[in-house]
């Protein structure tokens, strides 16, 4: 889970220490009033059952291959929708996701000592060599086009899908240009593998210089005008002498200029999603409280492992028991402590890294990857497609009814549905998993919405089966 700084009015008694979630009485949960089109079977499951939803079968258009100059022009993102003279009073919430996925998307940018086979990026004739931590090894390099999103970027993060099998490891780098030409430096969001051998997964916060920073998974633009355009270098290592090298399926960021925090949010109209819930298994960070302090001691600090291990458990994509023996057999759910020890991030010191809950999803028999939504209308189009998102919210005491911890500066749900009047359906993990205190629960949609919106900009994990296709977007591209 991810602290936030909520500049509306100070967090009283909330503790921001690495994000974790404070403790506090469970309060009376939200009952599940309505009845709801629950579509069992998992997420996969869940169709958009008597509702067309009308959204235009915009396809994408195009992998924007082949543009002028090795860079990838992308449309800009249109205002918040709200009607007549609230649209004109509403800030526009402009983002736009770029996804480097395919042979040919992979095998344009620049190449230097990696290749694209077969979809994928490898490493095909080490360009250096480079000693990390007293161990030699063979690197190559991946420079994408320049994307503009067409707006000034505040904000990026990074996701990929990669395969690092011995002591193989990626590294993905990020930098800005301004109006001005001017370049920021590389800045390295992530050092990344799974497994975790000789590899440290870690960040690098503090990186800064006149164009931009580095807080744990995001690059901040320093000026408020933002950058222009924005690249991302991938750098892939094997360890010198030996066979065993990553492979990367994919990678890109989401690129944002959001409103101030404390702009009001508009509650948005329910739509398709209305009455339409996704059936997915139910449990409790706590109960995994004080397991693994090497990985963040369970309990309070593992909403996002186990808000990605109920996503994957829906869809059947839970790890083989062979891959968890280091669990002692008496833990229930011994999942979730994989999730944990494969996510957490040892530069930031939790768990609740974005980018690496979704490239230890991607490892599942998923594509998966993070971005920002404007609205629940746009989370009620990926509910209605069967993908439950994982949501990143904060909420100072009293903010959020029927929640079963009093605050928390950063924490991590399951977004699972919505009822008839639209209120928001969630898996929270932070709920005991007992009668009165359920992880099911029902939360207000104009809490929800503002709490979201107010505190990661409407951040998800976007997790789906390989092949399961996403809501049509229309003329939308923050997907």
């Amino acid at each position: 889970m991810r602290a936030f700084p909520v500049r509306t009015r100070p967090l009283r008694r909330v503790r921001a220490l690495r994000g974790r979630v404070p403790l506090a009485v469970p309060a009376v949960a939200a009952v599940l009033a309505a009845p709801l089109l629950v579509v069992p079977g998992g997420p996969a499951a869940a169709t958009a059952a008597g509702t067309a939803a009308g959204t235009a079968a915009g396809t994408a258009a195009g992998t924007a291959a082949g543009t002028a100059a090795g860079t990838v022009p992308v449309s800009s993102t249109a205002a918040v929708a709200a009607a007549g003279r609230q649209a004109r009073r509403v800030p526009a919430r402009s983002i736009v996701h770029t996804w480097f996925d395919t042979q040919a998307a992979l095998a344009g940018g620049t190449h230097r000592g990696t290749a694209a086979v077969d979809g994928d990026l490898v490493l095909a004739s080490p360009a250096a060599t480079r000693r990390r931590g007293g161990t030699a090894y063979d690197l190559g390099a991946w420079l994408s086009p320049w994307v503009r999103p067409g707006f000034g970027v505040t904000e990026l993060i990074p996701s990929w899908q990669a395969r690092t099998p011995g002591d193989s490891l990626v590294q993905v780098e990020l930098r800005g240009r301004d109006r001005d030409g001017r370049l920021s430096s590389w800045d390295t969001l992530a050092e990344w593998a799974n497994p975790d051998g000789r590899v440290r997964r870690t960040t690098r916060s503090g990186q800064a210089d006149d164009l931009g920073r580095v807080s744990v998974d995001t690059w901040r633009a320093a000026r408020v005008q933002g950058v222009v355009s924005w690249q991302v270098r991938v750098t892939l290592m094997r360890r010198a002498g030996t066979a065993a090298a990553p492979a990367v399926d994919a990678v890109g960021a989401v690129a944002s200029r959001l409103p101030s925090p404390s702009t009001p949010v508009p509650t948005s109209t329910p739509g398709p999603g209305r009455g339409v819930a996704i059936d997915l298994p139910r449990w409790s960070q706590y109960t995994h409280t004080d397991h693994y302090p090497q990985w963040g001691g369970g309990g309070e600090a593992w909403c996002a492992p186990t808000s990605v291990s109920m996503v994957l458990g829906g869809y059947g994509r839970l790890p083989m028991p062979r891959e968890y023996r280091f669990v002692p057999t008496d833990h229930p759910e011994p999942w979730v402590d994989h999730a944990a020890r494969y996510t957490y991030d040892h530069g930031y010191g939790g768990t609740g890294n974005w980018a690496f809950g979704t490239a230890y999803a991607a490892l599942r028999g998923t594509d998966a990857f993070v971005t920002r939504l404007r609205s629940l209308r746009e989370a009620e189009d990926f509910v209605v497609a069967g993908i439950p998102l994982v949501a990143s919210i904060a909420f100072a005491r009293g903010e959020l009814s029927g929640a079963p911890i009093s605050s928390s500066a950063g924490h991590l749900l399951v977004v699972a549905g919505f009822t008839d009047d639209g209120d928001v359906v969630v898996n929270d993990p932070a709920g005991r998993g007992t009668a009165s205190s359920p992880v099911r629960r029902v939360y207000d949609r104009a809490e929800f919405e503002r709490l979201w919106l107010r505190a990661s900009g409407g951040a998800v994990y976007v997790i789906r089966p390989d092949g399961a296709p996403l809501p049509a977007r229309g003329k939308r591209r923050n997907w």
